[in-house]
């Protein structure tokens, strides 16, 4: 690994903004936080379309690898959304990455938003709810959504085998998931994609039927939505120039629009991407992209320097997206499958994953600086910004002078919230967090999901410490060590 330093060397917020000047990069790092009392800027009230929002912490949807096998919420499940609702966050952006057709799962344990599960939707909501209302009283500028996803190229419903979906061949992600680019047979067709429309509207109407507030349409990640963005080889409706790669994201959300006037949408988005990496001679490296010259695969990047992000289309999609009544963008970039370290800085790479090839700050700010870029081109639209766990105890500090300097209008919290549920809470109102509970990116909640198990946080959540999956994760980790 690459002997870049650990956030725990820098003693104070002046150490960090040292190392950052170092690596020329311009964050904003608070001296001290402050709670709510003092004056914080993440206990500033907003507006989420037309709902009140009590503070500017946001939880960011996740999958848990833990839903029943019908797809409806477990114990397990219901166990993070009620830390959610107790971690004074007062928007809970999704909370849940739920599939709306099974056979789009990620893996054999995740949501499924159909009818048939509604009671179990109506739980999860409540269990939310409820858990918020006991801890601070009111739940009247809570603001609750549900995502609303398809897996696509990464779709495993029935165990650790792809069974994947896709919008195009792609000649690199083909190679290294073990796609026949002469195979069609994983290909959607354009009524295959009108069929998914019509589930997304009818997974949109079960949120809406069990009083979800509103409904993430997630183009991010490498997941299918956000795969069309990047269709450019595509024939057909819905591939070629940015009218058409967008279609099946405009489509869908225009028809929830239309159905439900009442239920707002969301879009959390890859607003760039890069070209995949992979580990050679120990090290994350890029593809070797030359021969692909212009890269046409990917969404936000530079197609003659597909090192470089370039986010022209991605701010007039948001342009047309507000159009469309979307309220609110979340931030995000690149996917876990292939730039985990563009999506989710870390020191320690998931199993799947390679050794960082930067400095993880780098990965932190280049979220941030991006979310800040995109609030400068479209100033009125609500932003949540992403990439901030591996600052671990200046999270906060950094959190403040974000949403202080205008750069976004939240800040959301992901691995984070596994290990540390009640960091929003705890900065507002004790001014200080709790070290021993700071997810310091072990990448663990990655690992275990990767080989068929509950996502969680394991090193520092007892709760997942004792299960007997914590001791497999283990001989995992030896293993690839070794």
């Amino acid at each position: 690994m690459n002997d870049f330093p650990k956030i725990t060397r820098f003693a104070d917020a002046a150490a960090l903004r040292a190392r950052l000047a170092e690596l020329d990069l311009e964050l904003p790092v608070d001296d001290e936080i402050l709670t709510a009392e003092a004056g914080s800027p993440l206990a500033e009230p907003h507006r989420f379309g037309n709902l009140p929002l009590g503070n500017r912490w946001c939880v960011h949807p996740m999958e848990g690898w833990d839903a029943n096998a019908d797809g409806t919420p477990s114990e397990l499940t219901l166990r993070r959304w009620r830390h959610f609702g107790e971690s004074g966050a007062k928007l809970i952006w999704g909370g849940e990455a739920a599939t709306v057709v099974a056979e789009g799962r990620a893996n054999p344990h995740q949501c499924v938003a159909t009818a048939a599960n509604r009671d179990g939707f109506a739980r999860l909501l409540e269990t939310v709810c409820d858990a918020h209302l006991e801890k601070f009283g009111a739940t009247d500028d809570l603001v609750v959504g549900l995502q609303l996803t398809h897996s696509g190229r990464f779709s495993r419903p029935h165990g650790p085998q792809l069974e994947p979906k896709i919008a195009y061949h792609h000649p690199v992600l083909d190679a290294k998931f073990g796609i026949d680019p002469a195979d069609d047979g994983p290909l959607l067709g354009d009524d295959d994609i009108e069929r998914l429309i019509d589930a997304y509207v009818a997974a949109a109407g079960l949120a809406r039927e069990v009083g979800f507030q509103f409904v993430d349409v997630k183009a991010c990640h490498g997941y299918l939505m956000h795969e069309f963005l990047s269709a450019r080889t595509r024939a057909g409706r819905f591939g070629g120039d940015l009218e058409g790669r967008s279609r099946f994201l405009t489509t869908t959300i225009e028809r929830i629009r239309a159905e439900y006037a009442d239920l707002q949408v969301a879009v959390r988005l890859s607003a760039f991407d890069l070209i995949p990496y992979e580990e050679r001679n120990g090290q994350g490296v890029p593809i070797d992209y030359e021969p692909l010259l212009p890269y046409r695969y990917g969404f936000g990047i530079d197609a003659d320097q597909p090192l470089a992000i370039d986010m022209r289309e991605t701010v007039a999609l948001i342009r047309r997206l507000e159009e469309l009544g979307v309220v609110a963008i979340n931030v995000s970039a690149g996917s876990p499958y292939y730039v985990p370290h563009i999506q989710r800085p870390a020191l320690y790479p998931p199993c799947d994953g390679y050794p960082p090839p930067e400095d993880p700050l780098i990965g932190v700010a280049r979220q941030i600086l991006a979310t800040r870029r995109l609030k400068a081109a479209l100033p009125e639209t609500f932003l949540v910004g992403s990439g901030y766990s591996y600052l671990q105890e200046f999270l906060p500090h950094v959190a403040q002078g974000v949403i202080r300097e205008g750069w976004a209008d939240a800040v959301g919290l992901g691995r984070m919230v596994l290990s540390y549920p009640g960091m929003p809470v705890d900065t507002l109102t004790l001014g200080k967090t709790v070290r021993k509970k700071l997810c310091r990116t072990f990448s663990d909640c990655t690992t275990a999901p990767r080989n068929g198990m509950i996502s969680g946080c394991f090193p520092l959540d007892d709760f997942y410490r004792e299960r007997p999956e914590a001791e497999r994760l283990k001989e995992i980790k030896q293993a690839a060590r070794g």
